[in-house]
């Protein structure tokens, strides 16, 4: 199992440019780090700086007035599917645990996935 991920694990998109902390709201009650653990539901950002998908409407506007020259816009994250895969031999609330491997596609075809997390597991030999 990968290290598991929590509230405020920073994330990037392909066409994002700046990474986004994770908001956990699937979970209230079981943490792990002292911080509330994501799970596969749990697919909200706050922004990813620009984004610079030609599939993001206001980006192709903007860049079909910029006479085709690439123009990034605002990040708005368009993400309604849950993450994959998960790890299923873990559940919180009843909800797969969400990991470090897993990957979330966004509606503009941006893939995201974890960069770091505060939780990390530990090995013994």
């Amino acid at each position: 199992m990968g290290n598991p991920l929590v509230m405020t694990a920073m994330c990037t998109c392909t066409f994002g440019m700046i990474p986004s902390p994770l908001m956990v709201s699937s979970n209230q009650t079981v943490t792990m780090c002292k911080m509330m653990a994501a799970t596969i539901m749990d697919n909200k950002f706050p922004t990813f700086g620009m984004c610079t998908s030609l599939a993001n409407p206001t980006v192709a506007a903007a860049t079909a007035a910029a006479l085709g020259v690439l123009t990034p816009m605002p990040c708005v994250p368009l993400t309604v599917a849950p993450w994959a895969p998960g790890c299923p031999t873990v559940m919180v609330n009843k909800k797969p645990l969400l990991n470090n491997t897993s990957k979330l596609i966004c509606g503009y075809g941006g893939v995201i996935q974890p960069l770091a997390t505060p939780a990390m597991m530990v090995k013994t030999p």
